[in-house]
Parts: structure tokens; C-alpha cells; sequence
């Protein structure tokens, strides 16, 4: 089994918070894997744009503008 960079009880306290009354340990786990793939696709697209930029450092505004396609607002 591959090791989780984000704990298994944030992804409760996030569906809990999101209005379910009871969360089974599939969708616990489901979530938090969908939320690492995602992460680490805007990661890798926010170390790409601070690499075009021309700096070793990614920012707060690269992993924003990276973010764009999977936020709501």
C-alpha cells in the first residue's frame, strides 16, 4: 500500500463539515486520494510556472493561477 501525504481523519472532518451525517472509511479514503491527485497536478503545474518565470521558488501566485481549472470561484 502506497503511504498518504494527508491524513485519513481530515478527510472525515471534511465530509463530516460538508453536511454528511455518517462517512464510511471507502470515502474517506476515495477523498483522499482524489484530493492528492489533484494536488499534485496543480503542484507540478506551479512548479512549472515558477520555472518559466525563471525562479527556483514557487509562490503563493503559481500554485494559485495553477489551481484555476479546480476551483469554483
Amino acid at each position: 500500500m502506497k503511504s498518504s501525504e494527508l491524513g485519513l481523519s481530515a478527510m472525515y472532518r471534511i465530509l463530516k463539515k460538508s453536511g454528511a451525517e455518517r462517512v464510511s472509511d471507502e470515502s474517506a479514503d476515495e477523498l483522499r486520494r482524489v484530493i492528492e491527485e489533484i494536488a499534485m497536478v496543480v503542484a507540478k503545474s506551479a512548479v512549472e510556472m515558477s520555472s518559466h518565470a525563471g525562479r527556483k521558488t514557487v509562490k503563493a501566485e503559481d500554485v494559485k493561477l495553477a489551481s484555476k481549472p479546480f476551483t469554483k470561484f
